[in-house]
């Protein structure tokens, strides 16, 4: 009796239902600390933005130099890796399930012989995920302490900033590298170079810097390399490349924006298994602990492309895609430098941080797309410190980018 009870329907509250009671609420408390959490991410702002312009303006063609997403096809053998994978999935000889959550063995050995070579990274110490900014969640979740953690305290109205977060200021007046003697000590340390949005590359000595700052406080350092393949000056693309960083430093990188996966979704995150605890214990254990208990994998078809890419014929194919972008970079670059604005990056990263003195970056966003019909990013997206600027990216067709460039001549 009580088991056919069990299995008797439930009352439903249907859409009729439901109009007549608007006034429900469960009795799930909401996180009060999503409350801190500022307005909408910056992207879905821009994105609703740039669809009322195309409603207000049906017949423009608008061009796009704000969320920096790649537009040129995947290599072919990268495509066809990915496709051949797929199709074996429909035979019984070529079908897998669930895969190792840390990654396939074979990516694991390649980005580290093909990213760290001589720097002591160990295919083990590789964790491959579905994207860098996942990882960057799980780490601020499970390492860090996040605004929804509730560690980060209150939003000050008038400077934006969270009360309990040291913010590093960079930008022109110190080479977009914080003064580290006026820098506090915190648990956490996030650092991303090439940097977005200034596209500004840490060069060695900064970064021997850092480590030593870290070494010297007790910190770890998150350390995002998402876009390291576009540095051609010799500076280091990777924060082991710093004597002791393995000691103090996780990384994190992607295959979105070097191999054209921003849709295929497929990252890594390094943890040395020298990164100790204050009490002695490997933060690499922690952190596949995490990964084996939130995360199954990611997708075997991703990690087939991933592995393509670094194959020799791979390699030259994102080689080749990399150096198409760091000349549309070129193209933008020298647009606004013949408009005498100051502007920075768009040599070691596909971003440029184009400086606007006394304005405010909201305002040239909507001018340069109500008079141009282009998307950018207002600087200030991105913390106080960017209000006069805006991000400017190359990651868009050559035809695009030569008509961006030319309206934005007859504008500014």
């Amino acid at each position: 009796m009580p088991c056919k009870a069990m299995l008797q329907p439930r009352a439903r509250i249907t859409s009729q239902d439901s109009e007549n009671f608007v006034d429900y609420r469960t009795k799930v408390a909401r996180n009060p600390r999503l409350e801190r959490l500022q307005r909408n991410y910056l992207f879905p702002e821009i994105s609703a933005r740039e669809a009322e312009h195309v409603e207000k303006y049906p017949n423009a063609k608008v061009i796009s130099l704000g969320i920096g997403d790649t537009t040129q096809p995947l290599p072919d053998v990268v495509a066809s890796s990915m496709a051949n994978y797929a199709h074996n999935l429909s035979t019984l000889t070529g079908y897998r399930g669930y895969g190792a959550e840390q990654g396939s063995k074979e990516l694991r050995k390649a980005i580290a012989e093909t990213f760290y070579k001589d720097m002591g990274i160990q295919g083990k110490e590789v964790f491959v995920s579905d994207g860098a900014q996942c990882d960057i969640s799980r780490l601020q979740a499970y390492v860090d302490s996040s605004v929804i953690i509730g560690q980060t305290g209150d939003v000050e109205n008038e400077s934006g900033r969270y009360r309990n977060i040291e913010y590093m200021k960079c930008g022109p007046h110190n080479s977009f590298f914080p003064d580290l003697s006026e820098a506090a000590r915190t648990d956490i340390i996030f650092f991303c170079s090439p940097n977005n949005p200034t596209g500004h590359a840490a060069t060695r000595e900064q970064l021997e810097r850092l480590v030593r700052f870290a070494q010297e406080n007790g910190s770890i350092i998150v350390y995002d390399s998402a876009y390291a393949f576009y540095i051609t000056d010799g500076s280091p693309r990777s924060i082991y490349e710093i004597p002791g960083a393995e000691k103090v430093a996780i990384e994190v990188s992607s295959f979105s924006k070097i191999a054209g996966f921003t849709g295929v979704r497929l990252g890594w995150t390094v943890v040395p298994q020298q990164l100790l605890y204050a009490n002695g214990f490997p933060v690499i254990n922690d952190f596949n602990r995490i990964v084996c208990t939130c995360f199954n994998g990611a997708s075997r078809i991703a990690q087939a492309g991933g592995l393509a890419s670094l194959s020799k014929e791979g390699y030259k194919a994102v080689i080749s895609l990399v150096d198409y972008y760091k000349e549309n970079a070129e193209i933008l670059l020298e647009t606004f430098e013949s408009l005498g604005l100051r502007t920075y990056g768009g040599v070691n990263a596909p971003y440029l941080w184009v400086h606007f003195p006394g304005s405010n970056s909201w305002d040239v966003f909507n001018k340069i797309l109500e008079k141009t019909h282009i998307i950018t990013v207002p600087g200030s997206g991105f913390g106080p410190a960017g209000k006069e600027f805006i991000r400017v990216t190359a990651f868009g067709h050559r035809e695009n980018i030569l008509e961006a460039s030319k309206r934005l001549r007859s504008l500014l």
